[in-house]
Formats: structure tokens, C-alpha cells, sequence
């Protein structure tokens, strides 16, 4: 694998959607990660999606799905807030093999935050005059990019890693993603 490039990045889960849109076939297993932890308290165990058959899964239960199951992984994956992980290949990685459905309880990059995963093309925009300051977001962000400050919304873009949970979880409609600027 092009060691330059980590092999997970971070997309919203249009983006997510987008990726499963341009494939036919599809495949689940156990995440390995929920394994080792004994579980998941925020969703199923079985989230990692795999878009080629001869890709080694992380954990057990592998089976090819249908769209129904797979229709099914995506509404959980949103209703329950996980984020979207998408995963290279490693030969070559300008191709995706997949997606990890990750979440903060049991994925080993969030509880060992040193393991490499590049942040997505998008990032979040939040209208300072429509936010009641409520904090909603604050709790559905895994990376720490949001914060409450006195009581007032902050908003770290160093850390955004463009997942688009914060959009969700906003009562105010007034988080929304754009497309993350490079190099400046």
C-alpha cells in the first residue's frame, strides 16, 4: 500500500452512499474492532461493508448481502450516528474496497487515536446567527472538533474531519457541509 496515504479516510454518508451507488455486489462482516471489545453499546456488530470478494475481512460472520441488508446497514449507520470510514485498496490506493461504519464506544481508531485515517473532502459550515447554542453537535462529534465555550459554540475546522454527523444532530438546520479547501 502507498504508504503516503493511510488506508481509511473520513466521508459523510452521501459520500458513503455515492461509493455503494457505483457497485453491484457487496459483502458484510463483524467488525473486528466491536469483536475485541465484546460489542457495541450504539449500534450492530456487523458494519464493515466490503465492495470485493477477496478482501479478508476484519472479523467473522462474512457473507455477501443483498440490497436489502444493505439498505438496512446504511439507515442504522445513520440513524445510530456511526461514521463513515471507507477503506483503500492496497495495491492501489486510488481504489476503495469498502467502508467501515465506525463509532466512538468500540473502533479502535477512536479509542487509540494515533492510527492514521486522512480527514474527508468536505468539511462543516455552521451559521453562527441560526445556532441556539444547544450542544447537540458537540456530543455527536468524535474528533473533538466542536466544543462549548461558555456556553457558545467553538468550532476547531483543524480537526473537522468532515464525517457530517454534526449536521445531523443540529436541531436549527444550520451546520452543513462544503467542500474542504487544500493546501492553504
Amino acid at each position: 500500500m502507498d504508504r503516503e496515504s493511510p488506508m481509511h479516510y473520513v466521508c459523510t454518508h452521501d459520500e458513503a452512499r455515492a461509493l455503494v451507488a457505483a457497485r453491484d455486489r457487496f459483502w458484510l462482516s463483524d467488525c473486528g474492532c466491536r469483536e475485541a471489545t465484546g460489542g457495541c453499546s450504539r449500534s450492530r456488530i456487523d458494519v464493515c461493508l466490503y465492495f470485493e470478494a477477496d478482501f479478508p475481512p476484519t472479523g467473522g460472520n462474512w457473507r455477501e448481502i443483498g440490497a436489502e441488508e444493505l439498505a438496512d446497514l446504511l439507515s442504522e449507520a445513520n440513524e445510530k450516528r456511526l461514521v463513515a470510514r471507507p477503506f483503500r485498496n492496497e495495491a492501489d490506493a486510488a481504489r476503495t474496497d469498502g467502508i467501515c461504519f465506525c463509532c466512538d464506544c468500540c473502533c479502535a481508531y477512536f479509542r487509540d487515536p494515533g492510527e492514521a485515517c486522512d480527514v474527508g473532502t468536505m468539511m462543516e459550515a455552521t451559521d453562527p446567527t441560526a445556532c441556539n447554542d444547544c450542544g447537540l453537535c458537540v456530543e455527536a462529534c468524535y474528533f473533538g472538533a466542536r466544543s462549548s465555550d461558555g456556553g457558545k459554540l467553538a468550532v476547531s475546522h483543524e480537526r473537522c474531519h468532515g464525517c457530517g454527523l454534526c449536521v445531523q444532530a443540529c436541531p436549527e438546520a444550520c451546520v452543513s457541509m462544503v467542500p474542504r479547501r487544500r493546501g492553504g
